[in-house]
C-alpha cells in the first residue's frame, strides 16, 4: 500500500513538475519573443541634459528636465553601493539575477493583499525594467522583467549592472543618478559622501517623492535610520559607526546646478539651435555645447552695461513706486495681503520688491519678501528726484517722504552697507565683442535683464546707425580716390525739394570752414559726410557697404545715408568694424565652437572659422574706382530710388553666429580664409583714422577722447547718434578686439533725451565700451600695426592737406602712392601795416 502510494506520488509530482517544464518553456518562448537585446546595454546613453558652457568648460546653463551627471564604476565609492545592496538587495551577488526568496515575499503579499504592490526586485531587475519596460504592475510584465534579468546577468557583470543601476536610478528633485542626487542635495560629490549621508541616498529610489529629504525631512530622517540599521545588520558598518551616524541631523538642502557664470542670451541662442537640429533629444541626449565666449569677457559685459543703464536711469529720474496698495487715508495691508503680493514678483540683478510700511523726514521701513524689515535710509534714496519727461527732472528730495509713502510697493537694493531705492531701467542696452581676425564671439549682451526681456537686442535689434556709418563711407571715398588730407567744406548745407527743405547740422552746430577729411571723421562733421557722399554718389557708397557684410536690403538710397538713417544689428555692426581692424577681411562671427557627446566624448560639430589671411597676397573685388571731382559736392546728389528700406524687408542676420545645420558634416579642417573685400592699403588708412576720433590732433579732440583712459595706443572707433538722440553707439577695436555697444528704448518713439547734458554716442554709450574693453583688454598685448608696402607716409600743410611752405604747421599723414599731394599750398602774404608810433594792425 505504501509503495503504490510513493509511486503516485512520484508520478504526480513528475507530472507537475513536466507540465510546469512545458509551461515555462511555452511562457519562456512567448514572453521572449519581442524581448530586446540586453547587450545594448554595454553601450546604452542614459538621458543627459544639455549643458552650454564656455571656451573654457565653465558651465553656463542646463536645459532637460533629468539632472544627470553618468559616472563609471570605479568612481562611485563602495560606502554608495554597500548602501544600495543592504536597502534594495542584500543577495545583490548571490543570486542570477532574481531573487527566488524575494519573490515568494511578493507572491505571498499580492495574494494576501489582493493586488501585487510588492515587486521583490533585484537591482538588476530594476535596471531591466527602467531600461527595457513600462512601470505598469502585471504578471506579464513581472515575467518579462524576470527574463531580461537573467540574461542580463549573463552579458553583464555585477558591477556594471551597478554602475548602470547608480547612473539611472531617480533620486527626486529632478536627480537622476548618484552623482547628481550627491550634488542636489549635499553640494558634494559622491566621493565626499559620509555614511549617513550614504545611507539617506540608498533610501531616496524606493519612493523619491515621499522620502524627499527637503519636502518631508521626518520620513526621509526615519527611513535613512532604517538603512544604517540594515547596513549595520549586514556588517556593512561597525556599532560604532552606526552610532555615530544616526546622531547626525539630515543637513540637507537643495543644490541648483553650479553655474559659473550668466550668460542667459548665449544659453538661449545656443540651445534654440541645438532644438532646431535634434528636437527633443537635444535636451536628453548628453550634449555638451561649448561656445566661444570667456568668463572674464562675459562678465565684463554684463557688469558695464548693466552698470550704465541703471546710471542713466538715475540720471533720468524716479518715475514713482511700482504700484499703490493703500493710501493714507485707507487701512493698510495685513501681513499676509503684503507677502502675496510680493510673491508674485522677482528680483532683478539684485534689485528686489518691497512695500514701504512706514516712511519719516529721515527714513522709511519696507518688508521684502522672505518678511524680512529693511530701513531706506535719505543717502539711500537721495537720487530720486522726478521724472517728468525724457527731457525734463524736477528738483531733488529734502527728505524721504518727500518721495516715499506708506501703502507703496518699490524696488530696493543692497550694492553696499546701506539699502537703497530702485526701479527697473526703461532704458535698454546691447554689446557684441568679437575677435576681429576670426569672428569668435568673446562676449553677447542682449539686453539688461533676459528674464525681464528675452528680446536679444545684439542680435535682433535693428536700429539706425547715425554716425556710426560715417567710417564705412569714407572708406569708400578712399577707394576713390580721396585721402584723409583731402578738404571738404564744413559749413552748412540747405537743400531744398518741392515744399520740404532738409538742412543737415553738425552736433554741435559749429561749422569751421574747410577742413581736412581725417579732422572731419574725427571731430563727426556731419555736412562733411554729406558732401562725401556726394562726391561718389549714393548708389556707390550704398554698394560700397555690402563689402562690409551690411545687408542691401536695409540701405538706404537717399542723402540721409550720410548721417546713418540706415538700420542695422549690433552684430552686424561690429562685424563690419572688424573689416576696418583686421586689414580688410570679411569674418563671419561664430558662437558655437564645437558639440560634443558626453556619453562617448565624441566631437560632433567643429567650427572652421573663417580668418583674416595678414601674409596672403589677395586682390580685394573689384569695383569702379574711377577717380571723382569734387566740384559737385555742393549739388544736390542724384537719387534715383530715393527711399527708405521696407522695413518688413530688413534683415537681421540673428543666425548669422550659429553653424548651419547642413555644415556639420564637414570634415575638412584645413585653414579657410575670409573673403579680401577692401584692400589692405585703405584698411589701414581708415583704421589709423579712427584713432583720430580718440586721440585728436593738434588744437582739436576727437568725439572719442574717453578711450584714452584705456592707456593704450592701439584703440580706436567712432561714435553715434541719431535724431533726437533715440538711437546712441560706439563701435571699435583694440588689439584685435572689435566691440559694438548700443543703447535705447524698445519703443522707437522715445528719446534718449538730456539732463544736464543731451545724451548721445560719446557719452552714454562711449563709457560702457570703455569699461568692458578695461577688463577684455588686460591681458591682450599692444597691436603694432604693419604698414604695408603701397603706404606712405608724406609731410603735409595741416591747414591745407597740401604740402607745406616753410614755416607752416605741419604733420604727417598717411596716402596709397599715387595719391598724396604733388602742390606746394600757398604763402599767406602778412597784412599788417605799422604807424608812426609804431603800432601794428590789419590791413584787411
Amino acid at each position: 500500500m505504501f509503495i503504490r502510494v510513493l509511486k503516485f506520488l512520484l508520478k504526480f509530482f513528475a507530472g507537475c513538475f513536466l507540465c510546469g517544464l512545458i509551461i515555462s518553456i511555452v511562457g519562456y518562448a512567448y514572453y521572449s519573443k519581442d524581448l530586446p537585446d540586453v547587450t545594448t546595454l554595454k553601450d546604452v546613453q542614459l538621458q543627459t541634459p544639455l549643458q552650454v558652457l564656455s571656451k573654457d568648460g565653465e558651465l553656463i546653463a542646463i536645459f532637460g528636465e533629468r539632472r544627470r551627471t553618468p559616472l563609471k564604476y570605479n568612481q562611485m565609492p563602495q560606502i554608495v553601493v554597500n548602501a544600495v545592496i543592504a536597502t534594495e538587495d542584500s543577495r545583490f551577488h548571490e543570486h542570477f539575477g532574481i531573487d527566488l526568496i524575494g519573490i515568494i515575499r511578493a507572491m505571498y503579499i499580492g495574494v494576501k493583499q489582493k493586488g501585487f504592490s510588492q515587486g521583490g526586485s533585484t537591482i538588476t531587475q530594476q535596471v531591466a525594467k527602467n531600461f527595457f519596460l513600462t512601470p505598469e504592475k502585471s504578471i506579464s510584465r513581472k515575467v518579462r522583467e524576470m527574463i531580461l534579468a537573467i540574461r542580463m546577468e549573463k552579458e553583464l557583470s555585477k558591477n556594471e549592472i551597478m554602475e548602470l543601476y547608480l547612473n539611472m536610478i531617480n533620486f527626486g528633485s529632478r536627480a537622476y543618478g548618484i552623482a547628481s542626487a550627491s550634488y542636489t542635495f549635499f553640494g558634494k560629490t559622491p566621493d565626499q559622501l559620509t555614511i549617513d549621508e550614504a545611507a539617506l541616498l540608498a533610501g531616496l529610489p524606493n519612493a523619491p517623492s515621499a522620502f524627499n529629504p527637503i519636502s518631508h525631512p521626518n520620513r526621509a530622517l526615519t527611513r535613512r535610520n532604517w538603512v544604517l540599521s540594515r547596513m549595520l545588520d549586514q556588517s556593512y558598518i561597525t556599532q560604532a559607526q552606526y552610532k555615530e551616524a544616526i546622531q547626525k541631523p539630515l543637513n540637507v538642502s537643495y543644490h541648483a546646478p553650479q553655474i559659473e557664470f550668466s550668460a542667459p542670451y548665449v544659453a538661449e541662442m545656443a540651445r534654440q539651435y541645438m532644438f532646431e537640429k535634434f528636437g527633443e533629444n537635444a535636451y536628453t541626449d548628453g550634449y555638451k555645447v561649448y561656445t566661444t565666449i570667456t568668463k572674464q569677457d562675459q562678465l565684463a559685459a554684463n557688469q558695464s552695461v548693466q552698470k550704465h543703464i541703471i546710471d542713466y536711469d538715475i540720471r533720468h529720474g524716479y518715475r514713482g513706486a511700482e504700484k499703490i496698495l493703500w493710501k493714507n487715508n485707507e487701512t493698510p495691508w495685513d501681513n499676509e495681503q503684503i507677502h502675496q503680493i510680493l510673491s508674485k514678483y522677482m528680483c532683478y540683478n539684485s534689485m528686489c520688491p518691497a512695500v514701504v510700511l512706514k516712511a519719516t523726514d529721515k527714513e522709511a521701513t519696507a518688508v521684502l519678501t522672505d518678511k524680512s524689515h529693511i530701513v531706506i535710509s535719505f543717502e539711500g534714496m537721495k537720487w530720486a528726484r522726478p521724472y517728468i519727461s525724457d527731457n525734463r527732472q524736477g528738483d531733488f528730495p529734502k527728505k524721504v517722504s518727500d518721495t516715499l509713502k506708506a501703502g507703496q510697493l518699490i524696488w530696493v537694493k543692497k550694492p553696499a552697507d546701506i539699502w537703497e531705492l530702485a526701479q527697473i531701467p526703461g532704458v535698454n542696452a546691447a554689446l557684441v565683442s568679437l575677435n576681429s581676425d576670426d569672428g569668435a564671439i568673446k562676449a553677447i549682451i542682449g539686453g539688461y535683464d533676459f528674464n525681464l526681456s528675452k528680446f536679444n537686442r545684439a542680435t535682433q535689434a535693428l536700429r539706425q546707425l547715425g554716425s556710426n556709418i560715417k567710417p564705412f563711407i569714407y572708406t569708400a571715398t578712399l577707394e576713390k580716390g580721396l585721402t584723409m588730407a583731402t578738404l571738404l567744406n564744413d559749413a552748412p548745407i540747405v537743400r531744398t525739394a518741392g515744399s520740404e527743405t532738409w538742412r543737415p547740422k553738425n552736433s554741435p552746430p559749429t561749422y569751421e570752414g574747410p577742413l581736412r577729411l581725417r579732422i572731419g571723421l574725427g571731430m563727426s562733421k556731419n555736412v562733411m559726410m554729406v558732401r562725401a557722399l556726394r562726391a561718389i554718389g549714393i548708389d556707390y557708397a550704398a554698394t560700397y557697404l555690402e563689402r562690409f557684410g551690411f545687408p542691401k536690403e536695409n540701405i538706404s538710397h537717399n542723402e540721409s545715408l550720410a548721417l546713418g538713417s540706415a538700420s542695422f544689428t549690433p552684430l552686424q555692426v561690429a562685424r563690419a568694424y572688424s573689416v576696418i581692424a583686421n586689414g580688410g577681411y570679411l569674418i563671419t562671427p561664430y558662437l558655437i565652437e564645437r558639440i560634443e557627446n558626453s556619453n562617448d566624448n565624441s566631437i560632433i560639430y567643429q567650427h572652421q572659422p573663417l580668418i583674416a589671411c595678414h601674409d596672403c597676397i589677395d586682390d580685394p573685388i573689384a569695383t569702379d574706382s574711377t577717380p571723382i571731382s569734387l566740384g559737385n559736392v555742393e549739388d544736390i546728389a542724384n537719387e534715383s530710388d530715393n527711399e527708405e528700406p521696407e522695413q518688413g524687408n530688413l534683415k537681421s542676420d540673428d543666425d548669422l553666429i550659429l553653424p548651419k545645420i547642413n555644415n556639420t558634416s564637414d570634415k575638412n579642417t584645413a585653414t579657410k580664409y575670409a573673403p579680401h573685400t577692401i584692400s589692405s592699403d585703405i584698411a589701414f588708412i581708415m583704421k589709423d583714422g579712427l584713432r583720430t576720433t580718440v586721440f585728436g590732433g593738434p588744437g582739436w579732440q576727437g568725439t572719442a577722447w574717453r578711450a584714452k583712459a584705456l592707456g593704450r595706443k592701439d584703440v580706436g572707433g567712432k561714435t553715434g547718434t541719431t535724431n533726437a538722440s533715440k538711437d546712441v553707439w560706439f563701435s571699435g577695436y583694440g588689439g584685435n578686439i572689435v566691440t559694438t555697444v548700443w543703447m535705447g528704448f524698445d519703443d522707437h518713439r522715445r528719446e534718449l533725451g538730456r539732463t544736464f547734458r543731451a545724451e548721445g554716442g560719446a557719452n552714454t554709450a562711449n563709457p560702457v565700451w570703455v569699461d568692458y574693453m578695461k577688463i577684455a583688454l588686460k591681458d591682450v598685448p599692444v597691436k603694432e600695426d604693419i604698414k604695408p608696402e603701397n603706404v606712405i607716409t608724406v609731410t603735409i600743410d595741416q591747414k591745407t592737406g597740401l604740402l607745406p611752405q616753410s614755416g607752416a604747421d605741419t604733420m604727417s599723414e598717411y596716402f596709397i602712392k599715387g595719391t598724396e599731394p604733388t602742390h606746394y599750398a600757398t604763402k599767406e602774404v602778412g597784412t599788417e601795416v605799422t604807424d608812426s608810433d609804431g603800432n601794428t594792425s590789419e590791413l584787411f
